[in-house]
């Protein structure tokens, strides 16, 4: 059986001190034990309390004390509540270890064991008395089953005609809720097992006061704003936007529910004690109060805790008190979140069980679908912005909005992964190039240029030194749309078989009539030399093969970097073929052509055989001699043998041949033209012989899913992780870190990925529900900023 223990406060005042009396009893019976004491004047406890509640009330810009008065908290606020509520702590213990109050508490030591349940009862009218934390007591600390009340000195029972009811009837009134979320509230008590509940949402005062006759309740419930105004503090509650009435006037309805059995009135509101004083002179058994202005997350979660130990079985002061424990993992975010419960007791009154009003306890599995289905409502929500947000920004990406900035996205992850992973040079490649330096040589030996790098006599002495050491291939990446003087050239030109040389096909559309071949050379061993670039002028894009218009000087429908290919897998045994589809198939490599929408590509030119390029490493693609150095017989015959040689112009001057790359962006910082081309004939030789991954994309389902996927992700950790809002920032941009990571990850293994839809969606959807969490947890039940003055 439980214990009983009464602290009656007779007349007497903070400076004037207090005579208390402690009783301690059986549940049900007689007082066994009564002793006087007395506290002495505490008018500095008084003032510390005071300071608390000023510093505690600072917290209600942040909790939304006006919906229309929003502010950013200082976290000094929650510094100084912390402060002064360890102030006021020390100074309250400290009163109650005064010598004339000894004698109180020895006996209470004396009579009473941890392990005993115990009701506590502080009864007394003096307001002041009654705000105190009177749980931080470190006598009362030490029972971990007990839990105190408030009580008035007069107190009434009332004989009720109850009837009993197979369910516990409860009446929810949802009040005006403007700025906070009494859905939560309502998802609670929808799911409440061997319960009856009837809403009344925000209803007129007439609805309300014909409910409270209407029906024999057990349980009265409101959540919405409340306050406690005028010196005289008068609760009052706010029934809808317009309407808002006194306990006084609804002083008939509430005496006929208390006669026929209405047992507990919970008011999940702000700073309640003067709507628990009107509610004692109705002689109502329990209530449930806030002493506080209360955030909307707090009252929710206690809401929550205590219905599901209430309706499982435990007696309703433990469940209150392990309840109001709970909250204690929120007062990181809201300061003294556990002073703020309280139980008003009439005295006259058994505290009700659950199992008294039913006949029978809800089974603790289906109480825990309680606190289920406020999540189930919440994920539901953060998966509707989910959805909406992705949908929006699939939408904007189809619509071409996102082009350039995932195309910029794909440049950072290239060069991301050159400073991730050194690739060494192409050991298959070596390039010749004309410098400014070499032009100049030539010129000083009165070599004819002919408009462009390269004199016939430069030309004729590289093929023949570089047939001497036997390459497999040689690349002329140089316009000579004239005929060779010499015979010996024109000789060398037509029966080199290794040679490959360039020629540019027209576009009527870009307006160009391109370049014809040089005359000498078969056109099986032409390439074309087109780059694809995109509108920022930067190529991504391989092209491989192409139709040629009828009106093209370039007969070849093959780029200079394929036929250099296939002439080096053809001494490796392997061939060329073209799949159903019109892919190019060489080996087991399958090179699949872009689509107009492929990855961050909205409805682009797609005609032709057109890949993704997977550059290689920035630094080095592959060993690179200058036309001085090869004819002076600097070069390593064995950077020769076996290899493609790809002779171009890396001059700035009269003949620049520069490309905008991922790697460089800059004019200063651009490609020469024939590092280019080794850029795309290292990706085909890579890919086939060394398993190097091509650039592939997803489907574009899949990418959506992708999206989403970050976009709920987001919405959920902010939900269950709960940063607070000045947090936020850096949560961002950690999350979008991590996802950057993830994509990054991704394009190493050779998918391009989504990342600037999947970015804005997370952002967007962690933003969002960051502001429902926020308007959650700090709006207040409270409409008015009339507080309770001292």
């Amino acid at each position: 059986m439980g214990k009983l223990v009464v602290l009656k406060f007779a007349d007497g005042s903070f400076e004037r001190g207090f005579a208390v009396t402690l009783q301690i009893g059986e549940e049900g019976q007689l007082p066994s034990s009564e002793i006087a004491g007395r506290l002495p004047p505490a008018a500095e406890l008084l003032q510390k309390y005071k300071e608390w509640q000023s510093s505690y009330l600072k917290l209600g810009n942040f909790y939304r004390l006006s919906a229309d008065e929003v502010q950013v908290t200082n976290v000094s606020f929650a510094q100084e509540c912390d402060k002064t509520a360890h102030v006021l702590r020390s100074h309250l213990n400290t009163w109650l270890l005064a010598t004339a109050f000894r004698p109180v508490r020895e006996k209470w030591l004396e009579r009473l064991l941890p392990t005993d349940n115990i009701r506590v009862i502080l009864q007394t009218e003096n307001r002041e008395l009654q705000r105190l934390p009177w749980h931080l007591w470190d006598v009362l600390e030490r029972y971990p089953k007990a839990e105190i009340a408030l009580a008035p000195p007069r107190y009434e029972r009332i004989a009720t005609k109850k009837t009993h009811n197979n369910k516990v009837n409860i009446l929810a009134i949802i009040g005006n809720s403007q700025g906070i979320d009494t859905q939560a509230d309502k998802a609670l008590l929808e799911t409440l097992p061997v319960a009856d509940v009837s809403f009344l949402v925000e209803p007129q005062r007439q609805e309300l006061n014909d409910y409270l006759w209407r029906k024999n309740w057990d349980i009265l419930f409101f959540a919405g704003h409340s306050s406690s105004q005028g010196n005289n503090g008068i609760g009052r509650i706010y029934l809808n936007k317009t309407d808002s009435l006194t306990i006084e006037e609804l002083k008939y309805a509430l005496k006929k529910a208390v006669e026929r059995g209405l047992q507990l009135a919970i008011f999940n509101s702000c700073d309640g004690l003067g709507i628990a004083e009107q509610l004692a002179d109705l002689h109502i058994p329990q209530m449930i109060v806030m002493r506080e202005p209360v955030p909307d997350l707090v009252a929710q979660e206690f809401l929550k805790y205590f219905l599901e130990g209430f309706a499982g079985g435990e007696p309703f002061y433990l469940a209150v008190r392990e309840a109001r424990e709970h909250l204690q993992g929120l007062e990181d975010r809201f300061p003294c979140a556990t002073w703020l419960p309280v139980i008003c007791q009439n005295l006259a009154q058994l505290p009700p069980t659950w199992e008294g009003i039913t006949g029978r306890v809800a089974p603790k599995k289906t109480v825990q679908q309680i606190s289920a289905a406020s999540h189930l409502r919440r994920f539901t929500q953060i998966l509707f912005y989910s959805v909406a947000i992705t949908a929006t920004i699939s939408g904007l990406r189809i619509l071409g909005v996102l082009q350039d900035l995932e195309l910029q996205a794909f440049d950072w992850m290239m060069r991301s992964r050159s400073v991730l992973i050194s690739e060494d040079p192409d050991p298959r490649l070596l390039l010749v190039t004309i410098n400014d330096a070499d032009i100049a040589a030539q010129r000083r030996k009165g070599e004819s240029l002919k408009g462009t790098s390269l004199s016939d006599q430069s030309l004729g002495r590289i093929l023949e030194k570089l047939q001497q050491y036997q390459p497999r291939a040689i690349s002329l990446d140089i316009y000579r749309d004239f005929p060779a003087e010499s015979p010996d050239l024109i000789n060398r030109l037509k029966q080199t078989p290794n040679l490959v040389g360039v020629c540019k096909g027209s576009d009527a559309a870009a307006n160009t009539t391109g370049i014809e071949p040089p005359p000498e050379i078969p056109k099986s061993r032409l390439g074309f030399s087109d780059f694809i670039h995109d509108p920022d002028g930067v190529v991504r894009r391989h092209l491989l093969f192409m139709n040629q218009e009828a009106t093209s000087p370039c007969p070849t429908d093959y780029a200079l970097s394929l036929q250099l290919a296939f002439r080096y897998l053809e001494a490796e045994g392997v061939k060329p073929k073209f799949t159903p589809k019109g892919d190019l198939q060489l080996g087991r490599r399958i090179f699949t052509r872009l689509q107009s929408r492929t990855g961050g590509y909205q409805n682009i030119d797609a005609n032709g055989g057109q890949i993704l390029l997977n550059y290689r490493s920035a630094k080095r693609v592959a060993e690179q001699v200058t036309l001085t150095q090869l004819l002076s017989a600097q070069v390593n015959p064995n950077a020769i043998k076996n290899r493609i040689v790809l002779i171009g112009v890396a001059a700035k001057g009269d003949f620049p041949d520069y490309w905008a790359t991922p790697y460089s962006g800059k004019l200063d910082n651009q490609m020469p033209g024939v590092l280019l081309q080794a850029h795309m004939v290292s990706q085909i030789l890579s890919a086939v012989l060394d398993e190097r991954p091509l650039l592939r994309t997803w489907r574009p389902l899949a990418e959506v899913m992708w999206i989403g996927v970050w976009s709920l992700a987001g919405g959920l950790l902010v939900w269950r992780i709960q940063y607070p809002s000045t947090r936020l920032a850096i949560f961002i941009v950690v999350c979008s870190g991590i996802l950057y990571i993830f994509c990054l990850g991704l394009f190493i293994q050779g998918y391009w990925v989504p990342f600037i839809p999947s970015a804005l969606t997370l952002v967007g959807t962690v933003a969002i529900t960051s502001i429902q969490n926020t308007l959650r947890k700090t709006a207040p039940r409270l409409q008015n900023k009339s507080i309770v003055n001292y």
